[in-house]
């Protein structure tokens, strides 16, 4: 079949549009395409990264809320044992438990107490070697003294 145009020195592959100047529009559309190619690519990969990313963070959301709701529950379950206590119906068992408390503030208040004296012999006694170096507690901040 012959076109219009087209004589017979013309190559198959151009199909004679040398000639009219759609050869330029030609490549020029093919750059554009493959251009475009790319673009829709890119998007397309990026577009999968986003998509496995969400998945990701609704996985990790969703752990949360079972970790927020198991966590709700056993502040629940210590509620109800605090206003179960707070009745009045054991008493006597929270004003041991207050004791106690009160017991083992002044334990730890008196070996902090006496630790500190200790260690403050130690140091009186470690300044009368000369070049020694002993580190003294005041009650706001730590000296070094020589």
């Amino acid at each position: 079949m012959r076109r219009a145009g087209l004589g017979d020195g013309a190559s198959a592959g151009s199909y004679g549009y040398t000639n009219s100047g759609y050869s330029v529009y030609e490549e020029e559309n093919e750059r554009l395409t493959e251009s475009l190619r790319t673009k829709v690519s890119a998007i397309k990969s990026l577009s999968i990264e986003i998509g496995t990313e969400v998945k990701n963070q609704n996985k990790m959301l969703s752990e949360m809320d079972n970790d927020f709701d198991s966590a709700g529950g056993l502040l629940g379950a210590t509620m109800g044992r605090l206003r179960t206590l707070s009745r009045g119906s054991q008493t006597k068992l929270l004003c041991y438990m207050m004791l106690f408390a009160l017991f083992v503030f002044f334990v730890i208040y008196w070996i902090i107490k006496l630790r500190s004296y200790h260690f403050g012999l130690a140091c009186k006694a470690s300044q009368a070697l000369p070049g020694v170096f002993c580190w003294t507690t005041c009650s706001d901040y730590l000296h070094l003294t020589y």
